[in-house]
C-alpha cells in the first residue's frame, strides 16, 4: 500500500500537486534593493534579504539600471555616487551628534555603546540610499510558488527582474549548486519549471488595459498626503475589488476611489471588472487584486519603511508607482545635528535628476526616504501584530510611526477591538539598546 501511494493517490493530480511538494532554495546576490523588493513580493515566501539597516553601505556601489543609455547611465552614476557620499558623510555627521547627546552609560561596555550609536546613525544615513543600491536575498519556496515567481517576473517593467527571472529559469534545468546526495548528482533541480514556465501575460496585460481605463475615465488627483495612515472596512465588496483594481494604476488615495466606486452604477463597476478579466485565459487564476480582508490601510510613506513592512506575509499588499510626486521624509535626528541643508540639497538633487530620467530606470535612484502609496488588507489579527511588533523602541523610527498610526486609527474605527492594540509610542525610546 505504501509503494501505492505516491502514484495513485498524489502524483496522478498532476504538476501543481507535486509542485507543493518539492521545495529549492535559491539565492541572489548583488541585485538591487528595488529588485529585491519585487523578488519577495509572494505571499508564500520564505527568506531573508540582507538588513539595510546596522550596515555600512559605503562601499557597496550601486546598480545601474540595465535600461539606460551610456548618457542616461552617467548621470545616474553621478547622482547616486553623490547620495552615497552623503550617506558617509551623514552617518559620520550623526553618530558625533548622538555621542554628543547621549553620552556612554558606566554599565555599558564601549564596544557595545559604539556598536549602537554606530546602528542609531546608519538608521539616519539609510534615507539617502537610492533604490539601486546592491542587495542579497536567500529564499526557499515550493516550486509552485517559484513558478508563480518566475512568471511575475518576466513580466516585470524593470529589465533587471526580467534578466533575473530568465536567470532562474536557468538555474532550474541545471543540477544544484550544493549537492547533499552523491546518488543525485546530475539532476536538474526542477526541469518542468524550467521547460514549460512562460510569463505572465494575463498579469502584464491587465495592467495596461486598467491603465488606459483609468486614464481615459478618470480625473487627474492632487499629491497630496495630510494623514500617512488611512484605515478603511469596506461593506461593499464590489466597490472594493474596484477600487483595488485602480489603486495600482492612478496616483488617488484608495478612500477616493472606493467612494467613486460605491457612487458608480453597476454597469460602470462591472466594465472595470471586465477590462481587468479581458485578458485571462482558462488557466489564469484571478488577480490578487480580487482578495479581500476586512481592514484596508493606505499608508503613505518612506519606501525604506516599506522595505520594512512589506515583509508581512499574512496580508494583501499593493502598490502605487514609485516616483517624486509625494516628497520625501526628513529624520527628525537631521535637523537636530543640524544637517537639514544639507540632506535637503542632495535628496532634492536626486529627485530632479530621477524626474529628468525615462522610467522606470529612473526608479533606481529615488533615495529610500522617498514616499510612495501603498495598501495594505488584512484582518484584525494581522493588524494588531504589525502594531506591537513594528511600534517597538528597537525598530526603526520611520515604520515605528506607522504602526503607532495603525493603532490609533483601528482605535478611531474600532474603539472596541483597538483597545485589545497594544503597541509603544513614537516618542518612548531607548537609543542605546537594539
Amino acid at each position: 500500500m505504501l509503494t501505492q501511494f505516491p502514484g495513485e493517490f498524489y502524483f496522478q493530480y498532476g504538476h501543481a500537486s507535486i509542485a507543493d511538494l518539492g521545495h529549492v532554495v535559491m539565492c541572489f546576490e548583488g541585485i538591487s534593493e528595488l529588485a529585491a523588493t519585487e523578488v519577495e513580493d509572494e505571499q508564500l515566501w520564505d527568506g531573508q534579504a540582507r538588513s539595510s539597516r546596522y550596515q555600512d553601505f559605503s562601499k557597496s556601489g550601486f546598480i545601474t539600471p540595465p535600461e539606460f543609455d551610456s548618457a542616461q547611465a552617467a548621470l545616474y552614476q553621478d547622482a547616486a555616487g553623490q547620495l552615497l557620499a552623503g550617506y558617509n558623510e551623514i552617518h559620520a555627521k550623526v553618530f558625533e551628534h548622538l555621542a554628543e547627546r547621549l553620552p556612554k552609560p558606566e554599565s555599558m561596555k564601549p564596544d557595545a555603546y559604539k556598536r549602537n550609536l554606530t546602528a542609531r546613525a546608519f538608521d539616519v544615513a539609510r534615507y539617502l540610499l537610492c533604490f539601486g543600491i546592491p542587495t542579497g536575498v536567500g529564499q526557499v519556496t515550493s516550486i509552485r510558488t517559484l513558478e508563480r515567481q518566475v512568471r511575475r517576473l518576466k513580466t516585470s517593467e524593470y529589465r533587471e527582474l526580467r534578466d533575473l527571472a530568465a536567470e532562474i529559469a536557468e538555474a532550474c534545468a541545471e543540477q544544484p549548486a550544493c549537492q547533499w546526495d552523491a546518488t543525485n548528482s546530475g539532476e536538474a533541480l526542477a526541469p518542468t519549471l524550467a521547460r514549460h514556465v512562460d510569463a505572465d501575460e494575463h498579469l502584464a496585460q491587465s495592467r495596461v488595459d486598467l491603465k488606459l481605463w483609468a486614464a481615459q475615465n478618470l480625473e487627474e488627483y492632487t499629491h497630496q498626503c495630510s494623514d500617512p495612515v488611512d484605515l478603511l472596512k469596506p461593506t461593499d465588496t464590489m466597490a472594493d475589488i474596484v477600487a483595488t483594481l485602480l489603486y495600482p494604476v492612478t496616483d488617488g488615495p484608495y478612500r477616493l476611489l472606493y467612494e467613486q466606486a460605491c457612487s458608480w452604477s453597476s454597469a460602470r463597476r462591472n466594465e472595470v471588472i471586465d477590462v481587468a478579466l479581458r485578458s485571462r485565459t482558462r488557466r489564469d487564476e484571478l488577480l490578487r487584486n480580487f482578495r479581500g480582508a476586512p481592514y484596508v490601510y493606505d499608508i503613505v510613506m518612506d519606501i525604506g519603511a516599506y522595505r520594512d513592512l512589506h515583509r508581512h506575509r499574512r496580508c494583501q499588499q499593493f502598490r502605487q508607482a514609485y516616483s517624486t510626486k509625494l516628497g520625501f521624509e526628513t529624520p527628525d535626528a537631521i535637523a537636530d545635528a543640524g544637517l537639514s541643508t544639507y540632506y535637503k540639497a542632495l535628496a532634492c538633487h536626486a529627485c530632479n535628476i530621477a524626474t529628468s530620467l525615462p522610467e522606470p530606470g529612473s526608479h533606481y535612484l529615488l533615495p529610500f526616504a522617498s514616499r510612495a502609496r501603498f495598501l495594505f488588507k488584512m484582518d484584525f489579527s494581522e493588524a494588531e501584530y504589525i502594531a506591537r511588533l513594528r511600534s517597538g523602541v528597537k525598530g526603526h523610527f520611520s515604520y515605528r510611526r506607522i504602526a503607532w498610526y495603525m493603532k490609533e486609527k483601528m482605535a478611531e474605527l474600532e474603539p472596541e477591538l483597538g483597545r485589545l492594540m497594544q503597541a509603544t509610542p513614537p516618542w518612548t525610546e531607548d537609543p542605546l539598546h537594539r
